[in-house]
């Protein structure tokens, strides 16, 4: 009975992620290019997602977790922090812009090289050398991202800046990765408390990208803020964005981070797939095959990676 239970806990939790971070994306898009939004401000919607998540974390923090102390104007946090924060920024705007220029159907082929940036920047910055399987799994993905640009360009819909940005967005989030490892001890290793001080930073890295960017004009001339659907889907981006770094979480803590790995590759799959059907998108045959590459590199690289780490010489002593 209790196994039945637990299946069924793990299965809710599972399809939680999903759900979650699918309409993430599907809401990120409607507001960052959309025809019923027409904002064309993705500094300022990253911002405004920023302040949601900052204002829902500090009430967190007053209701329950008054017993932390620590203020993130600290010199000293803003000293360790704000460098990371600035890595968080850019990660979370070029996740917005390369979704903002390119079909959902193709953001994840766009941001699929993050595997192949964290083997490349775990050697550079902390000198780990890696596997021959793991390097045969990062070129298995960058042909898959090759041959997906090659596709999109093929039935004419490849955005040159989306695919940009989305090497830019897989880079950040690599780096990011890296350097939350650096900065933990910190904020005594609670996740949702450096979680906080990063979009508190990135409220303010933030506002002179919308100055310099003349996004000030845009939102000036914008005839929409009046509307109250308008502003319910920024309110609701922003709470994706917060709920989908939870059900991450979540979905880690009663699985483990190989299942949360082959859980996220498959969810890409599933989105994909649904993206095609929900704007009526035909692609060719070579373009689902790039897919299936990445999908299947990346789940290798998580159980190659996964053996390796369970490994007696690779735990610490």
């Amino acid at each position: 009975m209790e196994k039945r239970s637990n299946f069924w806990m793990i299965a809710a939790v599972v399809a939680f992620y999903w759900v979650i971070s699918i309409t993430t994306v599907f809401i990120n898009k409607v507001v960052l290019s959309s025809e019923v939004v027409r904002l064309d401000a993705p500094f300022f919607i990253t911002w405004f997602q920023c302040v949601i998540s900052a204002f829902a974390y500090f009430i967190y923090k007053l209701v329950f977790q008054r017993n932390i102390k620590k203020s993130p104007f600290e010199w000293r946090m803003i000293r360790h922090i704000f460098p990371l924060a600035m890595v968080f920024a850019s990660m979370i705007v070029f996740n917005n812009l390369c979704l903002k220029h390119v079909d959902v159907s193709f953001y994840y082929i766009g941001r699929s090289l993050t595997t192949v940036f964290n083997v490349c920047l775990t050697y550079i910055i902390l000198r780990q050398k890696t596997s021959l399987k793991t390097c045969f799994c990062c070129v298995f993905v960058i042909a898959g991202f090759w041959l997906g640009v090659d596709q999109e360009k093929f039935v004419g819909t490849l955005s040159v800046a989306g695919t940009i940005y989305g090497i830019l967005a897989s880079l950040s989030v690599a780096y990011y990765a890296i350097k939350v490892k650096e900065v933990l001890p910190q904020v005594d290793s609670i996740i949702w408390l450096l979680s906080y001080y990063c979009n508190i930073y990135s409220v303010f890295i933030f506002i002179p990208l919308i100055v310099s960017s003349g996004e000030l004009q845009v939102l000036y001339a914008y005839d929409q803020f009046s509307s109250t659907y308008i502003w319910l889907l920024l309110v609701i981006s922003g709470i994706c964005g917060l709920a989908i770094g939870y059900a991450t979480a979540l979905q880690i803590k009663v699985t483990s981070p190989l299942t949360h790995n082959i859980s996220g590759t498959a969810k890409a799959c599933a989105q994909t797939v649904l993206a095609s059907y929900y704007y009526k998108e035909t692609k060719p045959w070579l373009w689902w095959v790039s897919n299936w590459i990445v999908l299947a590199g990346s789940a290798t690289y998580a159980k190659v990676r996964q053996e390796e780490m369970s490994k007696p010489e690779s735990l610490p002593k």
